[in-house]
């Protein structure tokens, strides 16, 4: 009958060791994906010699510097009116009816390859042709939209 086991040696590796499997390791990925390296390799070299890795290390170092400009730039009366306008803009975009702001959209485009169209044809357009249009039912539509848009304008701007 064998003897028992009373003790159990657990084998430690050392740092040398380690380091040998590691290198292993990274050998055997390298020759698995060497296509993949090589291409790696290659645009690596490509952004070395544009000088990229050196613009990026001067950045890096200089990024103090180059917070302060942006603040700087950034916190302009011309820079600060965009911001507040935009996030004013998108406030206003939120109200909006999503179907109805599409399909105004698409009748501006519509006008505008219409209005194309006629400015190709080099007609003057006289006061009887105005009043004319007027019994043009898309013109019609157009126009009472106008016209109630600049009344509900005058409205807003009034109470401000």
């Amino acid at each position: 009958m064998a003897t028992p086991i009373t003790t159990i040696k657990k084998e430690t590796k050392t740092a040398e060791q380690i380091k040998l499997e590691k290198i292993e390791e990274l050998k055997e990925l390298l020759a698995e994906n060497e296509d993949a390296v090589s291409k790696t390799m290659t645009l690596m070299n490509e952004l070395n010699d544009l000088g990229i890795f050196d613009a990026a290390t001067s950045m890096l170092r200089a990024k103090e510097d180059i917070a302060k400009i942006a603040l700087g730039q950034v916190s302009r009366e011309p820079v600060t009116n965009l911001i507040n306008t935009m996030m004013a803009a998108g406030g206003a975009l939120t109200k909006a009816d999503p179907e109805f702001t599409a399909k105004l959209l698409e009748s501006v485009m519509a006008g505008t390859e219409q209005a194309q169209s006629f400015l190709k044809e080099d007609k003057k357009v006289g006061v009887l042709d105005l009043l004319k249009a007027m019994n043009d039912p898309d013109i019609n539509r157009a126009v009472g939209f106008g016209l109630q848009f600049l009344k509900g304008m005058g409205k807003e701007l009034r109470e401000q």
